[in-house]
């Protein structure tokens, strides 16, 4: 065998340099672009979180003021029921001023007395 030149020697170290350099590149380019990958879910991690605590915040608001109409449509309800009662009643009074006005032009005085009476 013909014996080597030493510049062989040198071009294979170099070589072989060179791919240990470049794999070790290429090994902390993909540690970098997992860091930066790593980074940005963090960033959109951060964003959902916000967001559903938004949203969380305003179904909260949401609950308070359904909370709040619904009392304020029991109160109404109630409101309305007085006002109904309020209005029987008072048609019954106008019924029995009415039948007092006719026991008094009848000349039925007595019952316009017990009329007067249940006033």
């Amino acid at each position: 065998m013909f014996p080597k030149p030493h510049c062989y020697d040198l071009i294979l170290h170099r070589k072989i340099g060179m791919n240990m350099q470049t794999k070790h590149k290429k090994k902390k380019a993909r540690k970098h672009d997992s860091e930066l990958k790593c980074r940005r879910w963090k960033g959109e991690l951060e964003e959902i979180r916000k967001e559903q605590n938004s949203i969380r915040e305003g179904q909260s608001q949401v609950g308070e003021k359904l909370e709040a109409m619904e009392i304020e449509c029991e109160a109404l309800h109630e409101e309305s029921k007085l006002m109904i009662e309020r209005s029987a009643l008072t048609q019954i009074r106008f019924a029995v001023m009415l039948n007092i006005l006719t026991a008094r032009k009848d000349g039925d005085y007595a019952k316009a007395a017990h009329f007067t009476q249940l006033l």
